[in-house]
């Protein structure tokens, strides 16, 4: 559930139901406003160009006012819909056009910073936000080729001929479309990347939250077995004081039966945490034996290789949540996937520690194939199947356990899963029961 969350955060964005504070949007506006004001004061005062200065600053004052309403309706902290922030920046490609208008139109070198609301956009918001902003923009930009209010050049003057107007023209366009569409792609692939990573940072916690649960069982058990056994102790020595037929032997004969369940119980619960004891290495094969064992299904054969060499010995690991849920990643998609039987082959050697997870399945698509490992790449060759994010999550997590991991197609058809160890490197792993 908390990486279906994620998931559907993640193209709730892209749909354009994303949100951006109130005060990202405002404090931007101030800067502009300073920015606009001192630039129409010093060229105003200092370079003594006498410019509209009353109409521009009354247009800079719109921009001031439009902020001071949007603080005084809404708290700063405010999270907008997409729409509404594209209308506040649809205000200011509005208000920037308006101030140009007043200063010489594309004449004016500051005629440039009319790209910064769509690449605020594009960093923020939708694609088909930033879209309905560039065309906007662009309606704007070819409205100040033919509209403006000349700039008032010292003697002799200097006009500009038409074409420098529209190769202007032409260079912000292009620059307004090539910026928005750069800067929206890497922001998107910047905030997949952010939320996949989050992902793993959850499903990484969850299984170090079940093997806090497994060590709480396992101390809850041996805490529990002292005076459940004081019970028992008890409970036969008034079955040899009661009579026979008296009132209380049936009670007690219960009460007999309840202490025996109990500590039936509790054994069993002793005996799980023992295979996956952080204070006893499990072999490789067992380990992978575990992980694969929620993942099962009936109509799946699974088999486990077991390829080296008596001495050394098969490797034993730790128990470590990361490892643990990165390999039932992978046998969870192989299983998935596959038509009739999915083989686990552990191997290993002196230096090395291996193991191969195939499946008889349909494999990977040559565009999926050259992919897989990013986020939120999907698409085996069966309906419903979704690859991507598991992938990414098993590799993160292997990375932290110095592992090497491959992804291919089998030549004899299916999928080919190859995770490598230093041995050195997996045995030293320190076990991390919770």
């Amino acid at each position: 559930m908390l990486l279906s969350s994620l998931i559907g955060g993640e193209r709730a964005r892209a749909d354009g139901r994303g949100w951006v504070n109130l005060r990202t949007l405002v404090a931007i506006r101030w800067l502009a406003v300073i920015g606009q004001a001192a630039t129409l004061l010093f060229v105003h005062i200092s370079l003594a160009y006498p410019l509209p200065l009353a109409t521009a600053l009354l247009v800079v004052g719109a921009s001031a006012a439009v902020n001071i309403v949007a603080t005084l309706q809404r708290p700063v902290q405010t999270r907008l819909a997409d729409r509404d922030a594209a209308a506040y920046l649809a205000f200011d490609v509005f208000q920037l056009s308006g101030l140009l208008y007043l200063t010489g139109g594309l004449e004016n070198p500051f005629a440039v910073l009319i790209l910064a609301p769509v690449t605020v956009s594009a960093t923020i918001l939708s694609r088909p936000t930033t879209i309905g902003l560039c065309l906007f923009t662009l309606l704007a930009i070819g409205v100040l080729v033919f509209f403006r209010w000349p700039l008032p050049w010292p003697p002799p003057g200097l006009a500009l001929p038409p074409t420098y107007r529209f190769g202007v023209a032409a260079a912000l366009a292009l620059a307004t479309v090539f910026i928005a569409a750069y800067t929206w792609q890497v922001t998107a692939e910047a905030r997949r990347l952010t939320d996949a990573l989050a992902a793993t940072q959850l499903a990484l916690a969850r299984e170090q939250q079940l093997s806090a649960v497994g060590a709480l069982a396992a101390a809850a058990a041996h805490e529990l077995g002292s005076p459940l056994g004081t019970i028992a102790v008890v409970a036969r020595e008034l079955s040899h004081d009661l009579p026979v037929d008296g009132p209380w032997r049936e009670d007690l004969a219960l009460l007999e039966s309840q202490v025996a369940r109990c500590r039936d119980i509790l054994a069993e619960l002793a005996q799980r945490p023992e295979r996956n004891s952080p204070f006893d290495g499990i072999p490789l094969s067992v380990f992978v034996d575990l992980a694969a064992a929620p993942h099962r299904q009936p109509h799946i054969a699974f088999e486990i290789v077991r390829e080296g060499p008596d001495d050394p010995p098969e490797p034993v690991v730790a128990e470590r949540p990361e490892l643990r849920h990165a390999l039932g990643n992978l046998l969870q998609n192989a299983f998935q996937f596959a038509d009739a039987e999915v083989r686990a082959t552990v191997a290993w050697d002196a230096t090395e520690a291996r193991i191969v997870v195939r499946d008889d399945g349909p494999g990977f698509r040559p565009d999926v194939l050259a992919r897989i490992g990013e986020p939120y790449v999907s698409g085996r060759d069966r309906p419903g199947g979704s690859m991507g994010l598991g992938i990414f999550i098993a590799e993160t997590l292997l990375a932290r356990t110095g592992a090497d991991m491959t992804v291919e197609n089998a030549a004899d058809g299916g999928a080919e899963v190859v995770i490598r160890w230093h041995r050195d490197r997996l045995e030293g792993l320190e076990p991390q029961p919770s």
